[in-house]
């Protein structure tokens, strides 16, 4: 299983950014997907769950209204849409195969304010 990360930066508060995740190694149209970040101190937090079909999607109340989660099985990515965002939401965002241990390498989202 490979998970990679791309998209991260370094963004004003209010600015967007779009995290995209490629996935190999496993059957991608079979399984649901997240979106984690973490913050140096503190515990991963989900931020996004999409399922396999992209039927059934879930936000942390954080970021309900302006992040959205998609993807593409024929493609077999999962990208997350982050807009207004917040110096809070500043964070390493960790890409995940929903309920395993397969995670990306991180990429790392920077807002200033």
């Amino acid at each position: 299983v490979q998970l990679v990360e791309t998209g991260g930066g370094l963004v004003q508060s209010g600015g967007s950014l779009r995290l995209s995740c490629a996935a190999s190694g496993f059957t991608f149209r079979r399984a649901a997907m997240r979106w984690y970040r973490q913050t140096p101190g503190k515990e991963r937090e989900l931020v996004a769950h999409i399922s396999s079909g992209g039927s059934t999607i879930d936000y942390a109340d954080s970021v309900k209204g302006r992040f959205t989660v998609s993807r593409d099985n024929a493609k077999n990515t999962v990208a997350l849409q982050m807009n207004s965002l917040k110096p809070e939401d500043t964070a390493v965002y960790y890409c995940n195969k929903a309920f395993t241990d397969y995670w990306g390498q991180g990429t790392q989202v920077t807002v200033s304010s």
